[in-house]
């Protein structure tokens, strides 16, 4: 092999992984706009969409959880293509199904593919790149998430059906699996990153360390929670803001979609402003910055001052989340002994995963019984509970150090 093809590697496998985040908000993106059609459709009250979010947990918990052991036993890339292919099952299944019980079926098995993308995703993210890189990936994620809503906007106000966008995303997914198959052999285990080789200088590899062991570690319980309030925070706002925004405040159906994108896109923007300072300010400012203009956020939503503030309430508390998830992520080998990282990525991705589900669930709940104007009392609570943990899994972090100067590692990952 030519000396030259290492780097033509490296850039290709995280070109590959920048693609990858953007499929994997691309259906979470849809799924705020595509709920009314759907609703309509099968003839659903406002929270039935907890049944897809309930059983989609379940799948994706399943591979989360699984990750850390298949990513022991499977390169990266094989992962990646067998959970692409499941994701891309279940939502060309999700634009054929004839019935709302088959759609609730069919997201476990995307919950089998999206769990396990985003856990392999990560976990090679952040034992490979740096605090910059995984921002802009990150950043990727917010990219897919805006395009969803856009899209799918779109497709409606055509006259076309919902089930049009998530047939075109099923077969993106496919194409990115034709991918990942062509890449197989360049992507390494995770026992063959550069930061394991590195430790490895120094002494004797140390073997994965076991789930159980692993949640023996105060900080993964401490990490667990705090991702679970994130994502939930994250996903509540997102999957309720349409709703919202056409229901209490009025706001023609293209226009709310539209907005909608904005939350995703505010989120996007974020992540990339994130990475261009990621070298000048620590992990720890990023962090505890964004949680504060989170809060920002939900107080101008709940401040009832009408549906311009609530919009502008809705972009701070995308943009203030910019920055959370990958900083988290990137941070996790400090946080934990580096033999744990992997399973440490999985429970955290399983808890934002449970978020994602319960919160935005529990949210819809409280919009059934109590009206729409609960939901940004929800959002605030959720927002403020959110700012309480991550000052404490930053402050007792075993690794404080770390975490504040963990942004220089290289961008471009080893090949082998």
């Amino acid at each position: 092999m030519p000396p030259a093809s290492k780097p033509i590697r490296a850039f290709l496998l995280l070109l590959l992984t920048y693609v990858g985040f953007i499929s994997l908000g691309l259906p979470d993106g849809m799924l705020g706009v595509a709920w009314p059609s759907m609703r309509a459709q099968f003839d659903l009250p406002l929270d039935a969409i907890s049944a897809v979010l309930v059983v989609f947990i379940t799948g994706y918990l399943i591979s989360t959880l699984s990750a850390g052991w298949l990513l022991a036993r499977m390169n990266v890339g094989m992962l990646l293509a067998l959970s692409g292919a499941a994701t891309a099952v279940g939502l060309i299944g999700y634009a054929t199904a004839p019935a709302w019980g088959v759609i609730v079926a069919l997201s476990f098995i995307a919950g089998l593919g999206a769990g396990a993308i985003d856990t392999g995703l990560n976990t090679y993210a952040a034992m490979n790149y740096s605090a910059r890189t995984m921002n802009w990936l990150h950043a990727c994620y917010g990219l897919g998430a805006a395009s969803g809503p856009v899209l799918l906007t779109a497709i409606l106000a055509s006259g076309a059906p919902w089930q049009r966008g998530y047939f075109l995303v099923g077969v993106s997914e496919l194409v990115l699996v034709a991918c990942f198959l062509a890449t197989l052999s360049w992507w390494p285990k995770v026992s063959e990153t550069r930061e394991l080789e590195m430790e490895g200088k120094a002494g004797e590899a140390q073997p994965a360390a076991s789930l159980l062991s692993t949640l023996k570690l105060r900080t993964v319980w401490l990490g667990i929670v705090t991702f679970f309030i994130y994502t939930g925070t994250e996903a509540a706002v997102g999957t309720w803001t349409y709703t919202f925004l056409t229901g209490h405040h009025g706001i023609a159906a293209d226009r709310a979609g539209n907005w909608t994108a904005a939350y995703w896109g505010s989120l996007t923007v974020g992540r990339i402003a994130a990475g261009l300072i990621a070298g000048k300010v620590t992990p720890r400012a990023l962090i505890l910055g964004g949680a504060w203009i989170i809060v920002l956020g939900a107080i101008l939503i709940v401040s009832g001052l009408g549906a311009t503030v609530t919009i502008l309430g809705i972009m701070c508390i995308g943009f203030g989340c910019a920055p959370i998830f990958p900083s988290l992520i990137s941070t996790t080998p400090n946080r934990v002994p580096l033999q744990h990282t992997a399973n440490a990525v999985g429970y955290q991705i399983a808890a934002a995963t449970l978020g994602i589900a319960l919160v935005p669930s529990f949210v819809g709940y409280l919009g059934r019984v109590q009206g729409l104007q609960v939901i940004p009392i929800a959002w605030f609570v959720s927002a403020a509970a959110l700012l309480v943990l991550l000052m404490m899994l930053l402050r007792f972090a075993p690794n404080p150090s770390a975490i504040e100067t963990r942004t220089a590692s290289s961008s471009t990952p080893s090949t082998p």
